[in-house]
């Protein structure tokens, strides 16, 4: 299979992304760096629930 050098999109670097139609690509939005590194409460939450669960299972088989 020989394939051109230029992608379809060039906006679009990877492989797939460049194959896309481009209403799939069109609600694609970029996400700013700063609320990607927010702590949240659900993140908080959620390493609670999982700390709390992990030391019960490992009491439950120590115990």
């Amino acid at each position: 299979m020989r394939r051109s050098l230029v992608l379809t999109d060039e906006t679009a670097r990877h492989w797939f992304r460049a194959s896309l139609p481009p209403h799939v690509k069109r609600d694609v939005f970029a996400i700013p760096a700063e609320s990607l590194w927010r702590l949240t409460v659900d993140d908080v939450r959620g390493v609670a629930s999982t700390y709390v669960a992990m030391t019960l299972a490992v009491l439950a088989f120590i115990v």
